[in-house]
């Protein structure tokens, strides 16, 4: 039975892989663009989960009145707004 079974997964890896086909985008320039909003929608993730735990640390240092953590909080809340908007504030400096 497991030899069977191999055989089917082998198959159907198989035929799988050699059904992907890759196009190559005839403008060059759409390449960077995707790359570029690729790399953007990481460093927006990367923000956005900075930004959460900025959160999470000034509602802990809310609990617990610690004015430390308070500050780390808030800088870590700014840091994730600024990584998580890189995209558009870039756009503004550039006017673009």
């Amino acid at each position: 039975m497991k030899k069977v079974f191999r055989i089917y997964v082998a198959a159907v890896l198989l035929v799988g892989i050699s059904t992907v086909t890759a196009f190559a985008a005839d403008d060059p320039l759409a390449i960077i663009d995707n790359l570029s909003e690729f790399i953007f929608g990481l460093i927006r993730a990367i923000g956005l989960i900075l930004l959460g735990w900025g959160i999470v640390q000034v509602g802990l240092s809310i609990q617990s009145h610690d004015p430390s953590q308070r500050s780390n909080g808030f800088l870590t809340l700014a840091g994730g707004l600024v990584i998580a908007f890189t995209k558009e504030i870039l756009t503004i400096i550039t006017g673009g």
